[in-house]
């Protein structure tokens, strides 16, 4: 099981910092779980995850369970001893996987019938056997199996998507009784401010060991999926963890946190590692641009990590340029890098109760991806209030 306190909430919004225990070790929060979607983060050895500061990561039952599947896994001793992971690890349900494969698969109230994106053989995933693969992995933190409808959604079909993934959630929590694993519940709802604040009352009153913002960073506006986070975290127990799945961009992190979101994984540091865009302290750099062929200077002159230590913009975009293994391994070590020191820079701001002046000066010194400039000018910097809505966002 885990076991999680609150150690400092800021003076000036909803953002706090608190303990994470598991059996696999603790972490301080807000934290950022890298994802190793087939049981590893793609490219770097457990070793160099944890040199990167991780101690907790998330794998992907779905993809684990299709191969080389959980009963392997578990015959070889569990998912740590199989991947040499000796960090904690959540598993998510694989229900968002199985949801966004669209025609391969059928909904019902019993379950999901989905076909195999590998080989096209036929697969019932139900409330009982995704905690039974989820125990047979051994993960720390197991989630419920939950429907995360598609964005735009009806309301109709959200709410269809709540009753359904309500009913998932209690039979998950009676399956895994006696596992010894924590459970998390997920909040569904789309963008329906009401059918969010029912799926957490009606998750509450069941009684999970933390609880996931499910359905969000789908697609829709930035300020629609912050507006829900703010719905939904006064519904949920201020003693528990409060998990946003699938987020995000530093500036992501960033406005979670503030709104006092605890937990955050996401594929964007190893994927776009892997497609050359670099996080610096002033925002994006994509190596292969030919700008950096003859720069000699490190990714970030603020940066700490190996790579920066070592190895200029214009070997790595050397290294990328000509597809070298190397270089996708460097980059990605750098941005789960960068990452790390992000949430350690938050977690210090909140302690010392300057994380609305923290959050200014991280708009202040960085280009923002153009994916969130449009949302960042709405917002503002630095003018959230006591309740976690800022001044703009209350006149819109």
């Amino acid at each position: 099981m885990i076991q999680f306190s609150v150690s400092h909430q800021d003076a000036a919004c909803q953002a706090r910092t608190g303990r994470l225990a598991t059996s696999h070790g603790t972490v301080d929060t807000p934290v950022f779980m890298p994802v190793g979607t087939l049981g590893p983060v793609k490219g770097i050895t457990p070793d160099e995850l944890h040199s990167c500061g991780f101690g907790l990561m998330l794998s992907n039952s779905y993809h684990l369970y299709l191969r080389p599947g959980h009963q392997l896994i578990a015959e070889l001793g569990g998912l740590h001893r199989f991947t040499g992971w000796s960090g904690a690890i959540l598993t998510d349900s694989g229900g968002f996987q199985i949801v966004s494969l669209s025609d391969l698969r059928h909904i019902t109230d019993e379950g999901v019938t989905f076909k195999s994106h590998l080989d096209g053989s036929m697969h019932e995933l139900t409330p009982e056997r995704c905690m039974e693969i989820q125990m047979a992995l051994g993960s720390d933190i197991m989630m419920v199996l939950d429907e995360c409808p598609t964005h735009p959604c009806t309301t109709e079909q959200a709410r269809d998507a709540v009753r359904r993934s309500t009913q998932w959630a209690r039979l998950c929590k009676q399956a895994a009784q006696g596992s010894g694993q924590a459970l998390f519940g997920i909040v569904q709802g789309g963008l329906d401010a009401d059918l969010r604040r029912m799926a957490a009352h009606d998750l509450v009153e069941m009684g999970f060991d933390g609880y996931a913002l499910g359905g969000l960073s789908l697609g829709e506006d930035k300020l629609a999926m912050m507006a829900m986070i703010e719905t939904t975290i006064p519904e949920l127990p201020e003693d528990h963890p409060r998990y946003l799945m699938g987020v995000g961009l530093p500036e992501d992190l960033v406005e979670g946190v503030v709104r006092g979101i605890d937990m955050f994984d996401c594929v964007i540091p190893s994927r776009h590692g892997r497609t050359g865009w670099l996080f610096t302290s002033t925002g994006r750099v994509m190596i292969k641009n030919a700008q950096y062929a003859r720069d000699e200077s490190p990714i970030d002159h603020q940066c700490t990590c190996p790579v920066c230590e070592r190895y200029s913009r214009a070997y790595l975009r050397h290294l990328f340029v000509s597809n070298e293994m190397l270089g996708v391994r460097l980059n990605t070590i750098h941005n789960l890098w960068y990452y790390h020191q992000l949430m350690k820079q938050l977690h210090e701001a909140i302690q010392e109760d300057r994380l609305l002046a923290y959050r200014e000066q991280f708009y202040a010194t960085r280009e923002i991806s153009p994916r969130s400039a449009a949302y960042v000018e709405k917002v503002g910097a630095g003018l959230t209030g006591q309740n976690g809505n800022s001044r703009k966002e209350q006149a819109l």
